[in-house]
């Protein structure tokens, strides 16, 4: 009598739940992938669609497209509501699905510190939909400049702050210094020649804290030669509507980015799960829930040992590590076979891009910075992406951007109304249907 196949129930078509259906494809089992979204994202270049260097479509790309030669695996566009444990069932909605073995991937989104009205005034990146309004958001802000005389008004139009020093902040506070620099040098009549103020706000010492001091201190010096300024150790107070409070210092801006912090999705409350104080689910060396061998979680919703003692960091490589891992667990016990030893991070290193030609790359004993490490960044996000054209289509265009100092990507999706306030709408988002 044949051993009925397994069935595999993946939720999150993130670096971690994808990686885990590609790596099924030859296991005797039945693979459902279920995402509120149908598109996979590389987050790593997201600030690029927010400042006008990438299309959307560039960094993403169906689901079913990627995984369309798998026959194991089917897609469902759905959102998850619970999970029972006991029943081994994922219930979504007014509906459930079986499971035998589950794995939890849904990632991360903003994490306000208990202060989530900021989010309203302060929106973060994590999605497509936030990269364009954000791109909205910036580029609106100098067209009204342009229209408004009132040079209170300006100046609050041209103030940009973004909140958090690690790489998202300064990647984000680095290109939109360059986008505002290159527009108002050459695109603007009335405000040419005004300079727009980008500040960088951050709680702790330094920024990109997590790379080694002197990375850090390279990084500073390249955001400053942007025009970018820093408050390093000041905590954010407040945020409200066009203005942040920084100690006794109240800052106007038209437009303010959240980059300081990650919570995790809702997961840990959906499995009744013990989580750390950022919500990521804590789970055993194999990445299984306590007590439910039959469940895994993976990714930045989840606590990962490294397997040396410490935590997995929150980015793409681990999750694409733990997915992989997860997949020959499981194919393994499919096949009879000898689970693999418990998960161990591989550490390849850190990269952060400040701007046109500067960049720094942590790489253990090997450090670079400049225009090396900005090629080698260049390079390593090139190679992950998924798909040839897209990979041949932001090189063209970073190429281009390079030569040209240009961004091809400056749409504005809602105009500026009578009252010259900032009304930005999220546009729909196409995504490519073709690879």
């Amino acid at each position: 009598m044949s051993t009925p196949r397994q069935r595999v129930v993946i939720v999150g078509a993130g670096f971690g739940g994808l990686t885990a259906a590609a790596k099924l494809a030859r296991t005797d089992a039945d693979v459902t992938l279920i995402d509120r979204r149908n598109h996979h994202l590389f987050q790593p270049l997201l600030y690029q669609v927010a400042t006008a260097g990438l299309a959307p479509t560039q960094i993403a790309s169906p689901v079913r497209m990627i995984l369309r030669r798998q026959p194991n695996v089917h897609i469902e566009l759905d959102e998850v509501t619970g999970v029972d444990l006991a029943g081994r069932q994922l219930r979504l909605g007014d509906r459930t699905i079986p499971y035998d073995q589950l794995i939890v991937a849904t990632g991360a989104t903003h994490a306000y510190f208990g202060r989530d009205g900021w989010a309203e005034h302060a929106p973060g990146l994590k999605s497509l939909e936030d990269a364009l309004a954000l791109r909205s958001r910036v580029l609106l802000a100098l067209e009204s400049a342009e229209l408004d005389m009132d040079p209170a008004a300006r100046e609050r139009l041209l103030t940009f702050v973004v909140v958090g020093g690690g790489p998202t902040g300064v990647e984000l506070a680095g290109a939109i210094a360059e986008l505002t620099r290159r527009a108002l040098a050459c695109d603007f009549r009335r405000i040419r020649g005004q300079r727009a103020r980008i500040l960088l706000i951050d709680s702790g010492p330094r920024v990109l804290s997590t790379f080694c001091p002197s990375l850090s201190a390279y990084a500073k010096g390249a955001l400053e030669k942007l025009g970018v300024e820093l408050m390093q150790g000041r905590p954010v107070g407040h945020v409200e509507a066009q203005a942040v409070t920084v100690g006794d210092t109240r800052i106007e801006a038209a437009t303010i980015v959240w980059a300081a912090g990650v919570q995790a999705s809702p997961a840990g409350r959906w499995l009744a799960a013990e989580t750390d104080r950022a919500g990521r689910v804590i789970v055993d060396a194999d990445l299984s829930l306590p007590r439910h061998p039959d469940v895994f979680v993976i990714g930045d919703v989840a606590r990962m040992p490294d397997g040396r003692g410490g935590v997995a960091p929150g980015v793409a490589p681990a999750a694409k590590q733990a997915g992989a891992y997860v997949a020959k667990l499981i194919d393994a016990r499919a096949h009879g076979r000898a689970s693999p030893g418990p998960f161990r991070y591989a550490n390849y290193g850190s990269l952060a891009t400040i701007g046109r030609k500067a960049a720094v790359a942590d790489l253990g004993p090997v450090k670079l910075r400049g225009f090396l490490a900005w090629i080698f960044w260049c390079a390593a996000h090139v190679w992950f992406l998924i798909g040839f054209r897209n990979r041949v289509q932001v090189v063209l265009d970073w190429l281009w951007s390079y030569l040209t100092f240009e961004r091809g990507a400056r749409l504005v999706f809602e105009a500026v109304t009578r009252s010259r306030e900032i009304r930005v709408v999220s546009p729909p988002v196409e995504v490519r249907t073709a690879s």
